[in-house]
């Protein structure tokens, strides 16, 4: 079956670029150009991911990602951001995205991306027993169980994932975004820096540092999500 994905943005041409390069992988694009009408293909379509702008007038990505999820779509997320969006993202994880881009983005970019995300969730059929996991696949499962809120057991990924490499700042960052969601920056940081030690250009931690440093110049505060005991 050919994974459908719907694309939500406002503005035409960037729903013509993102159309073009996943149609050249062989997905069946669906676009929206608001909110209300995104909500509206949820219901129509079966839908394997959903790409979301943070910023669109009326109702954003994020407002949008919410009203998915108090109406029980679970799809996948991918958030398209722009700089100043980064404050946002914590409230985009908690209700499962943690797939972040940032605008310009190239196509190459854009296909990897929804690649790894698709691969993620597959059918539990095609899944492999955890005596199986590999570190990657480890990762993966971590990523989809965040992806559906259940994070105890993506911690277990996570932890196990670092037992087998500790020189993977891929898996330092997602266990520094585990800990953000908890609320324990303490921690997070150190998973962040300990990210960046190892490859002082990664992106995503670099990304997640800036913002839990502007959360704690700011005061802001959310509601924590108890992960369960350590």
């Amino acid at each position: 079956m050919t994974p459908r994905i719907l694309v939500v943005d406002d503005e035409p041409n960037v729903r013509l670029h993102y159309k073009a390069a996943l149609e050249t992988e062989n997905y069946d694009v669906v676009e929206a150009s608001s909110a209300a009408i995104a909500l509206q293909q949820l219901g129509k379509w079966q839908i394997e991911l959903a790409i979301l702008d943070m910023r669109m007038p009326e109702m954003d990505g994020l407002e949008l990602l919410e009203r998915m999820r108090a109406r029980g779509f679970e799809t996948p997320v991918v958030m398209i951001t722009a700089y100043g969006d980064i404050p946002h993202a914590v409230r985009a994880m908690k209700l499962g995205a943690i797939d972040f881009l940032q605008k310009p983005l190239t196509p190459a970019e854009l296909r990897s991306v929804v690649s790894e995300v698709l691969t993620r969730h597959l059918p539990a059929r095609d899944r492999a027993s955890w005596q199986e996991l590999t570190f990657e696949t480890h990762m993966h499962e971590a990523k989809r169980l965040i992806n559906r809120r259940d994070f105890k057991p993506a911690r277990e990924h996570v932890a196990t994932a670092l037992e087998m490499r500790r020189d993977s700042p891929d898996a330092f960052n997602l266990a520094g975004v585990l800990f953000e969601l908890l609320e324990d920056f303490e921690r997070a940081k150190r998973c962040y820096t300990r990210a960046l030690a190892i490859k002082s250009d990664h992106e995503p931690a670099t990304q997640n540092m800036r913002r839990i440093k502007e959360r704690a110049h700011s005061g802001t505060s959310t509601e924590p999500i108890d992960l369960g005991r350590e």
